[in-house]
């Protein structure tokens, strides 16, 4: 008999400074039975080869990788935006890398990745926003409130840089989880547990 689909089949998680202590502690925590997609940008320097896959790789139980273009989305997998490149969800679903111009003087860009998942995965969608020192990430995180998927962001009194958190509640003070990253950790895994991931 075939598994039916996961509620959830996207995690889309954006950050900046201080983002990867909080990832260090939430991408390890996912069990390997993990059917959703876990799909990562963060703000990285452009001008250099970014190292992100070859850290997470040997800590988590999925497999971690970076993000090409035209790639098909697998389940179960963790996908890192590649430096110099916005990255969006397309139908396919698949990868898309973009040359657009940076926002938020960034690229990758938060925003235009969690657009990108609010439009194609609706409510199927997990948008999760961690510490960071500018707003990115703030209109992409309401875009997926919007299209009814499930919004996240880091306790801003946790991070090291309360800026993108704050910027978000500043825009969704709705948001239904507003946690510390070993609670947003907890919280996935009662998704999985529930088989909704």
């Amino acid at each position: 008999m075939n598994t039916p689909p996961p509620a959830f089949q996207a995690i889309v998680i954006g950050g900046s400074a201080g983002a990867i202590d909080a990832l260090l502690t939430i991408l390890p925590a996912l069990p390997a039975t993990l059917r959703a997609s876990v799909i990562v940008a963060l703000h990285v320097q452009r001008d250099k080869p970014s190292l992100l896959a070859q850290v997470f790789g040997p800590r988590c139980a999925l497999p971690v990788h970076e993000a090409h273009d035209n790639q098909p989305l697998q389940p179960g997998t963790i996908v890192f935006a590649p430096p110099d490149y916005h990255l969006l969800l397309e139908a396919g679903p698949r990868l898309s890398l973009s040359v657009g111009v940076p926002l938020h003087f960034s690229r990758p860009a938060i925003d235009v990745l969690f657009e990108s998942a609010a439009d194609l995965f609706g409510e199927r969608v997990i948008g999760i926003l961690l510490s960071g020192a500018n707003s990115d990430g703030a209109l992409g995180l309401a875009a997926i409130e919007q299209a009814k998927g499930l919004c996240m962001v880091q306790a801003p009194d946790s991070a090291s840089s309360p800026t993108m958190p704050l910027a978000a509640l500043a825009l969704i003070p709705q948001v239904p989880h507003i946690l510390n990253p070993a609670a947003i950790a907890e919280t996935l895994n009662n998704l999985h547990t529930r088989r909704l991931l």
